[in-house]
C-alpha cells in the first residue's frame, strides 16, 4: 500500500487498504489518459465536443502545508579538524547551523500535494477529495487557463472523502460550472469520461464505461462506489466523472492497482452519496447525518435459517442497541432484523448505515423489522450522528445471575456457569453475564465461527441463558422444532456482542 498524493505523513495508509481484494487500493491525488481496454467496443464517434464543453470547469488543486522542522544538535567537533567545514556544511544545508552544543532554529518546510477538482457553482464553489487537501493551510485552485485562485475551506467530510472549497472569481472572467447529475440512472456499460490532473499534467481526458455500481471497497462506513475502466491515475483524485450529457455523476477517489498506475479499475463516489453531503457542507460547514443507535451485522444463510427469516439472506441484524439512542426509545431490540427503513429495502447490513446517514436529523421514519418470525413496524425519530467518530456506547444487556452448574458440552463447546474464578481467569469485565465457554473443539463449526475460550453465550434462539443446562435445553427445543441451526448471542470478555449461527444436527 502506498500513499501517493505527495504528502505521506498527512494521511494514514490504512485509510486505503483493501484486504478483501488482490492488489493495493491507492488514494489518488497527484490518470494518464488512455482508451478503454476493450478496443473492439464501439463508442461515440468522438468525445471532443463533450470534453470541450466541460473542461473549463475542471481545476487542479495545489495544497501546501507548512511543517515546523525540529532543530538538532550539531556534534561538538575539535576546532581546526579537517572535518569541521564538511560537517558544518552538511548540517547547514539541512537548516541546522553550527555552534557546538547550541540548539539551532531550522527553517520551516512546505509539504505539497496535487489533485483535481471541479466547479459546481460559478460563484466560486469547488468540490474535491478530502485527502487531496488534508490539513493544508494554503490551497490554490488552478483554472484551465492557468489562473491561480486562493481557496478557503468551506467544509470537509472524511467518511466519504469530500471537501468543499470557495474561491473569489474575477468579475471580468466568470467561472464555468458543471451540474451534478443523477448517478442512480447510470448502468454498467454506460459511457463516461474522466478529466483531471494526472501526475501534475493537468487537463487530461480519459474515457471508459461504468463497470459496476455499489462497490464496497472497505474504505469507510458508506461505501457505494461507481467502478469504471476510464483511466484514472495519481492526481485524478477529486476530479469529476461525467456522463454523456456533461453532468458529474461521480467524484474520482481511488484505484485498485498492483503497480500504482491505472489497470482499468477505478472508483468514484456517486453523486447520490456526495450530493447531500455537499449541500450540508455548503450550508453548515459540517455534516449532519441521521443516527439510529444500533450495532448491526450481516445475515448469512445459517443465521437466516436460525431466525426463520423468510426470503433468505436480507436485512441488517441488530446486535446491540444504544441505551441513549433513538432505536432504544422506539422499542427496537437485539435480535431484530431491519428489512426496510423509511420505505427503502435493506438488502444487506452495509445498506443501512448509508440510508440512515442520508436521512435528515429529526425526521420520523418507519422501520420494518422481523422479530421472532413476525413483522414489526416501529416509528423512529432520528438523532444526529456525532462527527467525532467515537463508537456509540453499546446497550447494557441485563441478564439473570447465573446459577452454579456443572460443565456441559454441546456444539463443540465446553461451557460452565460464570464464577468469580472464571471471571478472573478470562478477565471478564464486571457486569458481563452469560455462560462461559471454557474450551472449543478446534474441528468444530464453533471454531470456524471464531468462538474462543473466555467468550460468553448470552442467548440461544433469542432467549437468555445463564447456565450450561439452559443452553442444552434450548438446543434440544430448537431440534424438536425442526430447526437445522441455532442462533447464539455471544459476548466477548469486554461485553461486545455478536450473533453466531451454528448447526445443531
Amino acid at each position: 500500500m502506498a500513499d501517493v498524493h505527495g504528502t505521506p505523513a498527512r494521511r494514514p495508509l490504512a485509510r486505503r487498504r483493501l484486504p478483501a481484494l488482490a492488489g493495493a487500493l491507492l488514494a489518488l491525488s497527484v490518470g494518464t489518459a488512455s482508451l478503454p481496454s476493450p478496443v473492439q467496443a464501439k463508442g461515440p464517434a468522438s468525445l471532443a465536443d463533450l470534453a470541450e464543453q466541460v473542461t473549463d470547469a475542471v481545476v487542479n488543486i495545489s495544497a501546501s502545508t507548512t511543517v515546523e522542522a525540529r532543530g538538532r544538535t550539531l556534534p561538538q567537533l575539535p576546532q581546526g579538524t579537517p572535518f569541521e567545514d564538511l560537517f558544518e556544511e552538511f548540517f547547514n544545508r539541512r537548516g541546522q547551523g553550527g555552534g557546538g552544543e547550541q540548539q539551532q532554529q531550522r527553517p520551516s518546510r512546505r509539504s505539497n500535494s496535487l489533485g483535481s477538482g471541479f466547479i459546481i457553482d460559478a460563484s466560486g464553489i469547488v468540490v474535491t477529495n478530502n485527502h487531496v487537501i488534508g490539513d493544508a493551510n494554503d490551497i490554490q485552485v488552478i483554472l484551465h487557463d492557468g489562473r491561480r485562485l486562493k481557496a478557503e475551506l468551506v467544509g470537509k467530510d472524511s467518511k466519504i472523502d469530500l471537501a468543499v472549497l470557495r474561491v473569489k472569481p474575477d468579475p471580468d472572467k466568470p467561472l464555468k460550472a458543471v451540474p451534478l447529475g443523477d448517478s442512480e440512472k447510470m448502468r454498467p456499460g454506460d459511457w463516461v469520461i474522466a478529466i483531471g490532473n494526472p501526475f501534475g499534467l493537468g487537463g487530461s481526458v480519459s474515457a471508459g464505461i461504468v463497470s459496476a455500481r455499489g462497490r464496497n471497497i472497505e474504505s469507510g462506513p458508506y461505501d457505494n462506489y461507481i467502478q469504471t475502466d476510464a483511466a484514472i491515475n495519481k492526481g485524478n483524485s477529486g476530479g469529476p466523472l461525467f456522463n454523456m450529457d456533461g453532468e458529474v455523476i461521480g467524484i474520482n477517489t481511488a484505484i485498485l492497482s498492483p503497480t500504482g498506475g491505472s489497470v482499468g479499475i477505478g472508483f468514484a463516489v456517486p453523486t447520490a452519496t456526495a450530493g447531500p453531503v455537499i449541500d450540508q457542507l455548503r450550508q453548515f460547514g459540517e455534516t449532519r447525518r441521521g443516527w439510529l443507535g444500533v450495532k448491526i451485522q450481516n445475515v448469512d444463510e445459517t443465521t437466516a435459517e436460525a431466525l426463520g427469516l423468510k426470503g433468505g439472506t436480507r436485512g441488517a441484524l441488530v446486535a446491540g442497541v444504544d441505551d441513549k439512542g433513538p432505536a432504544k426509545t422506539a422499542g427496537l431490540e437485539v435480535g431484530d432484523v431491519i428489512t426496510k427503513f423509511n420505505g427503502t429495502e435493506v438488502k444487506s447490513s452495509s445498506d443501512l448505515p448509508r440510508i440512515v446517514a442520508q436521512t435528515p436529523v429529526g425526521k420520523t421514519v418507519d422501520v420494518m423489522t422481523m422479530r421472532k418470525g413476525q413483522e414489526v413496524n416501529r416509528q423512529v425519530t432520528l438523532g444526529r450522528l456525532e462527527d467525532n467518530d467515537k463508537p456509540q456506547q453499546q446497550a447494557a444487556l441485563t441478564r439473570p445471575q447465573p446459577e452454579a452448574d456443572v460443565t456441559r458440552q454441546a456444539l463443540g463447546l465446553n461451557m460452565s456457569g460464570l464464577t468469580d474464578d472464571l471471571r478472573r481467569r478470562f478477565s471478564i469485565k464486571d457486569g458481563v453475564k452469560g455462560v462461559v465457554v471454557t474450551r472449543v473443539d478446534p474441528n468444530s463449526n464453533a471454531a470456524d465461527k471464531r468462538i474462543q475460550p473466555g467468550d460468553l453465550i448470552v442467548e440461544v434462539g433469542q432467549e437468555a441463558v445463564s447456565t450450561p443446562s439452559d443452553v442444552t435445553r434450548r438446543l434440544d427445543q430448537i431440534k424438536k422444532d425442526g430447526r437445522k441451526s441455532a442462533l447464539l448471542l455471544v459476548s466477548n470478555a469486554q461485553g461486545e456482542v455478536r450473533f453466531v449461527a451454528l448447526g445443531v444436527e
